[in-house]
């Protein structure tokens, strides 16, 4: 069954604007997230999902520039962006990854997709029932068509908005799973948000330049650093 990896990334972040396309370690943060996800063996394709703003033309540029599918679409209404990217992949499995993650790991997510069986879970993610990954290795996978048909039937514009929500605010309809760490790590934040993440990645990455390898231990790493 042929697996996908969709990237959510918007340049209008209220807190850190342009943040996907910010340099970090001497490359665009979208760029790290993007070659992160594509070191993972299971995923055979990366799609990169964006608005069709015209603010988000940045992004769609820096796509085709380096050749990546982009698949643009209502900058509320995300969940009908997945969907579409999707159907242009004829995929029986997603992935979903934001762009505010640069420290993706590719492990979690091959791991992920190993233990995801389509024929007894719809939706598994890092963060049900409860988060154990460091924020910032947030990752969810779910069958092709259970994403469809919450695309057709979820109503609610939080739902629409936040993609994956009608899943798991509807725990009796679908079948969901969790992908847990073995280090309790919820407590630890590498994501980016604001400038303090940012400032905070920045130091990261100058402590352990090893982390611009996508295969680079991130879980280690991290857990030792914050100790």
């Amino acid at each position: 069954m042929r697996s996908i990896a969709i990237i959510q990334a918007r340049m209008g972040s209220s807190r850190l604007p342009g943040k996907v396309l910010k340099m970090l370690a001497g490359r665009p943060v979208l760029d790290h997230v993007f070659t992160r996800v594509k070191a993972a063996s299971r995923v055979d394709d990366v799609i990169v999902a964006t608005s069709d703003l015209p603010g988000d033309n940045a992004i769609a540029d820096h796509c085709a520039a380096r050749e990546w599918t982009c698949i643009r679409g209502s900058e509320t209404d995300v969940l009908s962006r997945f969907a579409a990217a999707a159907r242009a992949s004829d995929a029986g499995i997603v992935a979903r990854v934001t762009s505010d993650c640069p420290l993706f790991s590719p492990r979690v997510l091959n791991d992920m997709l190993a233990a995801f069986d389509p024929s007894t879970t719809d939706y598994m993610s890092t963060n049900w029932p409860e988060r154990s990954f460091p924020v910032g290795l947030d990752c969810e996978v779910m069958r092709a068509d259970a994403l469809l048909g919450i695309s057709e039937s979820a109503a609610d514009p939080y739902d629409r908005e936040h993609v994956t929500a009608h899943f798991y605010r509807n725990p009796a309809s679908f079948r969901l799973a969790g992908h847990r760490s073995a280090l309790a790590l919820a407590h630890l934040r590498i994501t980016l948000d604001d400038a303090d993440d940012y400032d905070r990645l920045v130091a990261l990455f100058a402590a352990h330049p090893e982390l611009a390898d996508p295969e680079a231990d991130v879980i280690g790493i991290v857990a030792n650093y914050f100790r």
